[in-house]
């Protein structure tokens, strides 16, 4: 048993569209394997446990029922309340042939049902030497370069706290490798290593070998429990997410504080030693009780002593001196095994693994992956219900012979009083709205779609369009004097990287619908487009609605970049992009400034049928003022073995824009009549014949199909 397990002792208005009539109140405010849903259950007193089942050969068992397992609590059996079988597999990035890149859509969609894996990869900068910043980012993209599947889930955090890189839940690689090379460690110099600097520095003193403090023992301690505070944090952000195994995976060279000195060496000054075991022990409660698996890996892999050695012969040994100053050659060994232990307890005590003194990470991975992707859920409410923070040991068992479980063998308890669960604050909405909106991962059951394209606004500012579309099936609609009726609920909320609101609309639109408009609406869906001014910078949009009619509820997350329109001599707005057959969508709502450039609303549908007509339209803009000159615009399709199929250049003179920096709007239809079937990739791209190395390009991956 490791020593800190030892020490810690635990085991908007109404628009007329296709005959629609509805009151909208809108308020402005800053793979075929059936996996079961992700829910968010708010019940406190539930349980949730995974479960990983090997036989002989250490392969995973998938056949086992409920009646093969049993669940023992302080030894008493437990009612098992639910239970599933999670097998997730590894799907890999859609790609077209002719790029060897992944296609990154434009469009965000809860349409399928969330079948991942969940990863935060936390990465320890408050213990991270600065010299050891390049080797914890290149292990951390190898986690998602080479390890994260396409239906995974993932986030950074940074123990620091600091929100100015991390980034939150999202498949997007491209943002979540931004957020990893961002990581900057400002780990302290080791506590050997400082006591041996205070012990030169006083040479020569009466008490030089007397008081040998670690002059940066404050700062240490503060370290150790702001890391633990974020880990507990990030258990309580995942607490109500159930169906899922959650995986922290802590990147770290360990909690670097010695909890034994307040006992073994007081003149050391470790002022930290209690409470930073105190504050270990509640980050392991969080984690148990949220069903959070913490893996640990330290990224300097094996002899991790590593360039400290190199001071170690410097250091004053006690034996060489007859003082006090608890240093001897052994000293970094001491404290570097200290520190893993910190994160061989957390490992263990949470079901996840440690992984440390190890060169082999590639494995580590594989091992992570492999451990959340096949296993049981099993839940129950205790026979226990006492809120008396006591440890309850978890055993599971099944009764088929010659079998192997792991599980997490335990949680504390909670304490106190059983308060009703926090939920997202949000005027006028419902709790069923509210209760989604709280959810850290996207809801299916209401199917949602989502695009977003930034446009030049008031500067300094970006007017952003974001466009959500509601399947129509989904809604259950109730027979009233003649029409059918049913309630919406929409929230959409745009967070920035600080995590703080910069904007958002909560819509309740009141459905009152004609039999032929309520034909439109259930095969073509529902849409709504709104704008928003947002200063440039990295922003999620969060989506969530609630429908009466029939209880459903879904909620969908979209990364959107807005970018600084006035930086360099050329730049792209987003692409709106509406077809002739997606304008029979019904649109509750409708921006104003789309029907000045576009002969309907932009559509969040990528899935187009042959004999469709597209409609594209994007801005550029040119801030180069001083010269004339032409600036050529771009649009192709590219089919995915590379052929060009559709190809446009439009010539355009800055004598448009009469000496001011300004845009070119660009709009253009696209028939899509004689093309075959399949994944396409619409680009458009500009370029300056002033400055040849001027250029911008966007794109959007879509698929064609035959009509039915």
């Amino acid at each position: 048993m490791g020593e800190w397990r030892r020490v810690l002792g635990v085991g908007v208005t109404g628009v007329v569209a296709l005959g629609l009539t509805l009151g909208v109140t809108a308020q402005q405010v800053p793979d075929e394997t059936q996996q079961p849903p992700v829910t968010f259950r708010l019940e406190v007193n539930y349980v949730e446990v995974d479960a990983v089942v090997t036989d002989e050969d250490g392969s995973f068992v998938d056949d086992l029922t409920l009646e093969d397992f049993e669940i023992l609590e302080d030894g008493e059996a437990q009612e098992v309340s639910a239970f599933s079988l999670v097998n997730i597999p590894v799907a890999r990035a859609e790609r077209a042939l002719f790029s060897p890149d992944p296609l990154e859509p434009d469009v965000s969609s809860n349409a399928r049902p969330f079948d991942g894996r969940v990863f935060v990869l936390l990465l320890d900068d408050l213990h991270t030497t600065a010299e050891r910043t390049n080797q914890t980012k290149v292990v951390a993209r190898e986690f998602i370069e080479q390890h994260l599947g396409a239906n995974d889930l993932a986030s950074v955090f940074f123990t620091s706290g600091r929100s100015d890189g991390s980034q939150g839940f999202t498949g997007n690689r491209r943002l979540l490798l931004n957020a990893i090379d961002s990581f900057i460690g400002q780990g302290v110099r080791s506590s050997v290593l400082t006591r041996n600097d205070t012990f030169f520095r006083r040479l020569g003193e009466r008490d030089a070998t007397e008081r040998v403090i670690d002059e940066l023992d404050n700062e240490r301690g503060l370290k150790a429990r702001a890391t633990l505070a974020t880990l507990r944090e990030l258990s309580e952000w995942l607490s109500g997410v159930r169906g899922r195994r959650k995986a922290v995976v802590f990147m770290s060279q360990g909690i670097d504080y010695d909890i034994y000195d307040v006992i073994t060496r007081p003149f050391a000054g470790s002022r930290y030693a209690s409470t930073v075991v105190a504050e270990t022990k509640r980050t392991i409660a969080a984690a148990t009780q949220a069903n959070v698996a913490i893996y640990t890996l330290d990224p300097r892999g094996m002899a991790t002593v590593g360039s400290d050695l190199a001071e170690a012969v410097y250091i004053q040994d006690d034996r060489g001196t007859g003082g006090g100053t608890g240093l001897s050659a052994e000293s970094l060994r001491y404290n570097m095994r200290l520190a893993h232990d910190s994160l061989q307890t957390m490992a263990d005590e949470t079901g996840g693994m440690a992984f440390i003194n190890s060169n082999d990470l590639s494995s580590a991975f594989t091992r992570i992956v492999e451990d959340n992707s096949s296993y049981y859920v099993l839940g129950y409410y205790p026979s226990n219900d006492r809120r008396d923070g006591r440890f309850r040991d978890i055993e599971v068992r099944v009764t088929r012979p010659g079998l192997v479980v792991r599980s997490r063998n335990g949680y504390l308890a909670p304490r106190g009083r059983d308060d009703e669960p926090e939920l997202v604050e949000a005027e006028g909405a419902s709790e069923a709205l509210r209760e989604v909106m709280t959810n850290p991962l996207p809801v299916s059951g209401l199917s949602l779609r989502v695009a977003a394209a930034p446009f030049l606004g008031e500067r300094p500012k970006s007017s952003v369009a974001v466009m959500v579309e509601l399947d129509g099936g989904n809604l259950t609609f109730a027979e009233r004097d003649g029409l059918l009726v049913d309630t919406v609920e929409l929230s959409l909320t745009i967070v920035d990287d600080e995590g703080k609101i910069a904007g958002g609309e909560s819509q309740s639109l009141e459905l009152e619908l004609q039999p032929e408009t309520h034909e439109a609406v259930s095969r073509h869906g529902l849409k709504v487009v709104s704008r928003f001014d947002l200063e440039p910078g990295r922003y999620q949009v969060r989506v969530a609605s609630h429908e009466t009619g029939g209880g459903r509820s879904g909620s969908i997350l979209y990364d959107l970049e807005v970018p600084d329109f006035s930086e360099g001599p050329l730049q792209m707005s987003g692409i709106a992009l509406a077809s002739a057959d997606a304008s029979r969508t019904p649109t509750a709502k409708a921006d104003e400034q789309f029907r000045e450039v576009l002969p309907t609303q932009p559509t969040t549908l990528r899935d187009f049928v042959l004999g469709d007509e597209l409609f594209v339209f994007s801005e550029i803009y040119d801030n180069e003022t001083d010269t004339s000159h032409t600036v050529d615009i771009r649009t192709t399709i590219r089919a995915d073995d590379g052929r060009v199929v559709f190809d446009l250049t439009d010539e355009r003179s800055s004598d448009e824009l009469e000496g001011k920096r300004g845009g070119y709007g660009h709009a253009l239809r696209i028939p899509l009549d004689g093309v075959e079937p399949g994944l396409y990739v619409l680009r458009t791209e500009a370029s300056s014949r002033l400055d040849r190395e001027a250029s911008a390009a966007r794109e959007v991956p879509f698929r064609l199909r035959a009509g039915q």
